[in-house]
């Protein structure tokens, strides 16, 4: 008897165009909430507990900006200084409409677990104040900076995204017009 086929866009990793990259991805989004929940079950080593966490944030940070954004949605964030004016920036990139296919199982597996792992860690920060746990509040601080961090940036990395690709179909009759189009509009989101 043959399975039925989940639908296109439904959050089946089977239905992923990178599989690898959107498992790495959701594992390490993952893993440091389940080390802040379970790693005292484990070990009574405050600081252990507390490098591990550090570390596999540090990795999903690091791996959900240059790597998972890139694969999964198209888009990719830096932020660059100005060595004249020490004045720093944000940069925005996105695939070329044309270029690449965004997979919907992708897309909406990226943006639920983009914007649901800060919700967990404020829930966390509220359990840990009730709790009389302010130990963990610099742990759940720094979560909260590298998740929300990544959060914002690919949110507006999005929106520069739409905003270049209706600027360059506004302009599709020649080729030049939509290039000059994209790049007003780029600048103007890098700002």
């Amino acid at each position: 008897m043959e399975q039925p086929q989940p639908a296109a866009g439904s959050l089946s990793w089977r239905l992923s165009s990178h599989p690898i990259t959107l498992l790495t991805f959701l594992g390490f989004r993952v893993s440091s909430l389940l080390v802040y929940l379970f790693g005292l079950l484990f070990t009574d080593n405050l600081v252990m507990i507390f490098i591990i966490t550090i570390l596999l944030l540090a990795a999903d940070f690091y791996y959900l900006k240059n790597i998972a954004g890139r694969r999964l949605v198209g888009l990719r964030w830096w932020n660059e200084v100005d060595p004249s004016t020490g004045d720093s920036h944000w940069v925005f990139e996105s695939s070329e409409p044309g270029t690449k296919v965004i997979n919907a199982t992708d897309s909406r597996f990226f943006w639920i677990a983009i914007y649901a792992q800060p919700l967990f860690w404020i829930a966390l920060a509220v359990v840990a104040v009730f709790s009389f746990k302010f130990i963990w509040l610099p742990l759940i601080a720094i979560a909260l900076v590298l998740t929300i961090t990544n959060s914002l940036a690919f949110s507006r990395c999005d929106k520069f995204s739409q905003a270049s690709n209706i600027a360059g179909s506004a302009f599709n009759g020649g080729n030049l017009a939509g290039s000059i189009a994209s790049n007003m509009v780029g600048r103007f989101f890098t700002r």
